[in-house]
């Protein structure tokens, strides 16, 4: 299965280094999008369809958490999970952003293995290797 991702952070190396990862990673992606910003990245979601957003939480115009809240308001973007991205090692911090409704999120550096498995959890595939409460129900198809 393969999803569109939208990578949302100010810097242009740090969204290609990103996208090279989650390359390497495997884990399955249709089409890649990238936004500078949250404002950026609403103009995106309101035109294309996105299944997972990768967002950095500072960023100029509209940050990481202002996205969240603003797609959180949208009946088709609220749905859509989000993980934040960032050097923010604060556990204050990511709480927050969870609060606010983010999926997950990793802290830069990262490794391949480190998206895949947070980015296969959270859309729910096996590969994630994560299970909640042992519950492997759902068969194999």
């Amino acid at each position: 299965m393969s999803f569109n991702v939208l990578i949302v952070d100010d810097s242009s190396s740090m969204r290609a280094i990103i996208k090279k990862i989650i390359k390497v990673s495997g884990f399955g992606v249709g089409e890649f999008l990238e936004a500078a910003d949250g404002k950026e990245a609403l103009e995106i979601l309101a035109d294309k369809w996105v299944d997972i957003v990768l967002t950095d939480i500072n960023m100029p115009n509209m940050n990481g958490m202002e996205l969240i809240v603003e797609m959180k308001k949208d009946e088709l973007m609220r749905s859509i999970p989000v993980v934040m991205v960032t050097t923010e090692g604060s556990e204050k911090k990511m709480q927050e952003a969870m609060d606010l409704g983010a999926s997950g999120y990793v802290t830069k550096p990262f490794l391949p293995e480190d998206i895949k498995k947070t980015l296969s959890s959270i859309m729910g595939e096996e590969d994630g290797q994560k299970n909640h409460d042992g519950d492997d129900e759902g068969g194999d198809f």
